[in-house]
């Protein structure tokens, strides 16, 4: 196998491809429009069982890192055997070795393996490495970069901002501890968090994720829906805690007797069978589907059939958080209400009574909520349009891949 051709860009990921990070997918997928040439190396193998159309959309290579040390032991060792001759070997090992005091954990020492294998088998041509999340992957990306002497970049969304420790996000943002040459984040509020703790300001940009609406089919006309109609709810999120659907469920079992309800949720996550249960003991339960994850068709589909999308959000006891989710861009897409929370930067596209409505993350707050807009359809349909235009206006995808574009080249001239 030659290295002649190979791209000049690696693309670092936590796992691909992966149902619940649409947003990755879409980048990508329109940097390789925009001109960029890369190779994704992923830290993990697939677990979902469906893709959304637009992975395979994607052309680049996709090569995978050890996602357990002892699981690829000889590759390790040969990787770790070619790391140690390059030049910038011992002061990534010193980095680490520091990092590693201050989190003698598994995770990173796996971490350093797998920059190993990735700085040991990147070609030749590659000048620069590009992570998606400012925690795991940027971790593999940095020390790979130290030993490689390239530059890194990142983008970081949710909880990679909120629960790594400052002292790791402080050195990843200085020049004085080899840390990104730029790094890219999609809200304004996780913008100014990491602007400051950077070593300086511009080292960080408010790149908005944005939609690609040509992905999307035309919003339907939707009826007014008359406010003694059956009310068809639906969510579309991880099975998390940050996501609040244990509110959720809390305050659909607040909900008259006299409403005719059903919620849908669509997404996969590790508090389904807790979820579900507390359905039970709420007496709510056979008024829920849980559809598990589905691929975008299905989503879109389910979201044209709906008349609320619901995302109450909330900050999670170990400060994760959301950014600004790409559902509720969907949603909007579709013309579909949006009932959601003022958690982190849902505000900045949001503005409750105009666009959606904003409500508390407590059953009672989201219960009365759901009353309001079942009880006011024509308002509802009015935010719904609001939404779709501001989503039209202000959120459209191109103005910031060109902005990421012209980094990432900016990056690999300086290689």
């Amino acid at each position: 196998m030659t290295n002649q051709g190979r791209p000049p860009l690696a693309v670092i990921v936590k796992g691909w491809p992966r149902l619940s990070e649409t947003f990755i997918a879409q980048e990508l997928v329109a940097l390789e429009d925009a001109g960029q040439s890369f190779e994704i190396w992923s830290l993990r193998h697939p677990t979902d069982r469906k893709r959304h159309p637009l992975h395979d959309r994607l052309q680049a290579a996709v090569r995978y890192l050890p996602e357990y040390l002892y699981q690829e032991p000889d590759r390790v060792w040969a990787a770790r055997q070619k790391a140690h001759k390059m030049p910038g070997y011992q002061t990534a090992y010193r980095i680490w070795r520091e990092d590693l005091r201050r989190d003698p954990s598994r995770n990173r020492i796996r971490r350093f393996g797998q920059a190993c294998v990735l700085a040991a088998e990147m070609p030749d041509e590659v000048l620069g490495l590009y992570a998606h999340f400012l925690h795991t992957p940027s971790s593999v990306a940095r020390y790979a970069a130290i030993m490689r002497g390239l530059p890194w970049s990142f983008s970081a969304h949710a909880k990679d901002i909120w629960t790594s420790p400052e002292w790791e996000l402080r050195e990843k943002l200085s020049a004085d501890h080899h840390g990104a040459v730029f790094g890219a984040t999609c809200t304004g509020f996780g913008a100014k968090h990491l602007q400051d703790l950077a070593d300086r300001r511009d080292r960080v940009d408010l790149i908005y994720h944005g939609l690609d609406l040509s992905r999307f089919p035309a919003p339907p006309q939707r009826k007014y829906r008359a406010p003694g109609d059956p009310l068809h709810l639906m969510s579309v999120g991880r099975l998390v805690e940050k996501k609040g659907f244990d509110r959720l469920i809390g305050a659909l079992a607040l909900l008259p007797a006299t409403l005719d309800w059903h919620w849908t949720h669509i997404g996969g996550g590790d508090m389904g069978d807790l979820l579900q249960g507390m359905a039970e003991d709420a007496g709510v339960a056979d008024r829920i589907t849980w559809r598990g994850a589905c691929d975008q068709p299905e989503v879109i589909a389910a979201m044209r059939a709906s008349d609320i999308f619901v995302l109450p959000s909330r900050i999670a006891k170990d400060g994760d958080r959301d950014g600004l989710p790409n559902v509720l861009m969907e949603a909007a897409s579709q013309r579909l209400p949006i009932l959601s929370t003022a958690v982190s930067a849902i505000p900045e596209f949001i503005d409750s009574g105009t666009h959606g409505l904003l409500s508390d993350d407590s059953p009672d707050a989201l219960a009365e909520a759901i009353l309001y807009l079942s009880q006011n359809p024509e308002t509802a349909a009015d935010m719904a349009e609001a939404a779709l235009m501001r989503l039209r206006r202000d959120f459209g995808m191109d103005p910031g891949i060109a902005r990421l574009s012209e980094r990432l080249t900016s990056m690999m001239q300086r290689a």
